[in-house]
């Protein structure tokens, strides 16, 4: 008798645990939200982040609470003997909250931590041919977003994409794209819409457009978007988010219908910001 009241007693408590994170969570963001924003931090973003001072009023008072939550709830590491400063976690969280303004904020939920390099970094993978030879591969990244709760980030490529906002290269902004895009699975350059019947414009509108990145990558034709794009649609979304952000009245003068679906999966209008 003893053992099944024990049973039952533990998993009452695992089923409240389960049920009252999402409350317990609200009340922590809570928490964090009431207090004010640090003065330290104010100079980190009028330091190294020109776009801050772009944005209407509104839009920096809800950047800078978003700063403040995924800095409570995102671990920053440092690599290669790196110390993380306040300077890098508030220059890193500004950019990737760019993408989180007027939508709702879930906070990249399968994102745990944020590794750190000073700057660019080597990556070793195995890649099977179509022989079925094994050959490793070295490949020198600014960043990369990982599937298993993780984004690796250049320290020196973070500031080099803060610094300039209009250059239409930003490292963070375009790996927590891929982060958007993996909330659901595997990167397939589809993030989660609003409704199901989003995704049928989403997906010939940027079909169309990923196939003409394609044809004139290949040919050797001048593009607005960076021709890495052309990999694969997951890299065609992120590097379309760069230029959303960066780039808009460029973009929504060659491409408009890319720009208006971004501008309305983004809830966001970048041409009233530059």
């Amino acid at each position: 008798m003893l053992p099944l009241v024990i049973l039952t007693v533990l998993t009452i408590l695992i089923i409240g645990l389960v049920v009252g994170q999402p409350y317990w969570r609200q009340w922590q963001r809570r928490r964090v939200l009431a207090k004010p924003f640090p003065e330290a931090w104010r100079k980190i973003l009028k330091q190294r982040m020109p776009y801050f001072r772009a944005l209407p009023a509104d839009l920096q008072l809800q950047l800078k609470k978003h700063i403040q939550v995924f800095i409570a709830e995102k671990v920053f590491i440092g690599c290669d003997g790196l110390q993380v400063s306040d300077e890098m976690r508030v220059t890193i969280a500004a950019q990737a909250c760019l993408l989180l303004l007027n939508r709702p904020n879930h906070y990249y939920p399968e994102l745990k931590s944020i590794l750190i390099y000073p700057a660019a970094f080597i990556v070793e993978s195995a890649q099977t041919d179509a022989a079925g030879l094994v050959c490793e591969e070295r490949r020198v990244l600014s960043g990369e977003s990982w599937g298993q709760g993780k984004v690796i980030l250049s320290w020196q490529d973070t500031l080099a994409g803060a610094a300039d906002p209009h250059d239409g290269h930003n490292v963070v902004i375009h790996e927590f794209a891929h982060q958007l895009d993996q909330e659901q699975g595997p990167t397939q350059g589809a993030p989660v819409l609003s409704r199901s019947s989003d995704y049928q414009q989403w997906s010939a509108v940027m079909q169309q457009a990923f196939n003409e990145l394609q044809v004139k990558v290949a040919q050797g034709l001048p593009v607005l978007l960076d021709p890495y794009g052309a990999t694969n649609p997951a890299e065609f979304f992120a590097v379309l988010t760069e230029i959303f952000f960066e780039r808009p009245a460029e973009l929504s003068t060659q491409h408009p219908d890319l720009y208006q679906l971004l501008s309305r999966f983004y809830r966001l209008n970048p041409l009233s910001w530059h």
